[in-house]
């Protein structure tokens, strides 16, 4: 009984509950700039309002994906809104995280190596992004790297081209930062997922490319 009043003291005292206040009013600004900056129509319809904004927040103010995510410098941001030329800055909503940025080839410039090209983020026809992954499947990725497409597999007597080298692991996501955001809540996970799901799709290339998503 005494433990119960004690929590009960600890629970209703004005210092957590100014802690809490604070945890909230910190989440309310975070969503309200989320929605601020995010550079295209959203859909939210049948989605987390809340989440969505977080979401927002997390991906073009915190990660900044689109600087990945989008087709390259070039087309990153819409004619005149380049904040490098001294321009108001202006997202180009026909690539934004429609993937297609070329890195290069890894780890090495050179055959058999294959080029790492980032993916395409936006939801396809069934409403879920990165080409139809669910939340299970989301969550791994940025858990533990995997690469679900399994676009470049390890070199071997057999597999010589398109191909990594030891020590790099063919099953893992390379260049992409994933050992950094494997480190987020499952919340910021949700809410980054649930704004995925929001976002425009972009049809990218024609099919079989791993960058093409059925829109409709």
């Amino acid at each position: 009984m005494v433990v119960i009043v004690v929590a009960g003291v600890l629970i209703s005292s004005p210092r957590v509950r100014a802690h809490e206040d604070n945890d909230r009013n910190k989440d309310d600004r975070r969503i309200a700039q989320g929605f601020d900056a995010a550079p295209v129509p959203l859909n939210l319809e049948g989605k987390d309002r809340d989440l969505v904004g977080l979401g927002s927040y997390l991906v073009n103010v915190v990660a900044s994906c689109n600087d990945c995510h989008s087709a390259g410098t070039a087309t990153q941001f819409a004619p005149g809104g380049n904040p490098y030329a001294s321009q108001p800055k202006m997202v180009n909503a026909a690539t934004y995280l429609g993937g297609g940025r070329d890195f290069g080839q890894f780890p090495a410039a050179a055959p058999p190596f294959p080029h790492i090209i980032s993916r395409n983020l936006t939801p396809d026809k069934t409403g879920r992004p990165e080409g139809g992954h669910t939340y299970a499947e989301f969550r791994r990725i940025m858990r533990t790297g995997v690469d679900l497409d399994h676009l470049h597999p390890n070199c071997s007597a057999t597999v010589t081209t398109n191909c990594l080298p030891p020590p790099f692991n063919g099953d893992l996501l390379q260049i992409m930062p994933w050992p950094n955001y494997q480190s987020l809540t499952d919340h910021d996970l949700r809410a980054i997922y649930e704004y995925l799901r929001a976002v425009p799709c972009i049809a990218g290339p024609p099919a079989p490319s791993v960058l093409h998503n059925d829109c409709e």
